[in-house]
């Protein structure tokens, strides 16, 4: 089964989420408007693998509803659970900055609906100059700059102390680069 663009949801209520979620908090009700005119609602059913790891990416997400559960195939081992992402979260940000492929996979643990900010209606925000675009670029990047930080301290932390350190376990490095604002 595949997603359902066939979600009701009106302008009104979608911009009245969308002021709700961390990264659209700094935009005005115009600019949630311009966003929101570029969103696709997609209906998810549960189980359905939204994306998975290594593919092209071309969208930005943010969940409306339901659960989704972010997976990363591990090198020496089995696939590990690295998020969950319930309503408001979003994920998929790298994919509109860099063009990059999936880091991980996401996958629907309950049915939910998920925004799609594609890639294109992004750039036709950008190329039109709108501040709604460069006001996400902002957010992006403060959360991006967080969790680089973050991680900076530890690999310090390890490496000031090697032998002090905690052992890393899966969970641990996972909470290092969930930040509830952003996932990819």
């Amino acid at each position: 089964m595949s997603p359902d663009t066939s979600a009701s949801i009106t302008a009104e209520t979608l911009i009245d989420f969308l002021v709700t979620a961390p990264l659209f908090r700094a935009l005005s009700s115009d600019e949630l408007a311009e966003v929101a005119g570029v969103l696709e609602v997609l209906e998810i059913p549960e189980g359905y693998k939204l994306f998975d790891e290594g593919e092209e990416g071309d969208a930005w997400y943010v969940v409306y509803s339901g659960e989704l559960v972010v997976t990363k195939n591990m090198p020496g081992g089995p696939t590990h659970d690295l998020a969950r992402l319930e309503r408001g979260d979003c994920f998929g940000e790298m994919a509109l900055l860099d063009d990059s492929p999936r880091t991980a996979a996401v996958t629907a643990d309950a049915p939910a609906i998920v925004l799609r900010f594609h890639r294109d209606g992004f750039n036709q925000l950008l190329e039109t100059e709108r501040l709604s675009a460069f006001k996400l670029v902002h957010a992006m990047s403060k959360v991006l700059c967080q969790r680089q930080r973050e991680v900076t301290q530890i690999l310090a932390d390890i490496v000031d102390d090697p032998v002090g350190r905690p052992e890393a376990t899966p969970e641990s490095v996972v909470s290092l680069l969930w930040s509830p604002a952003v996932w990819e």
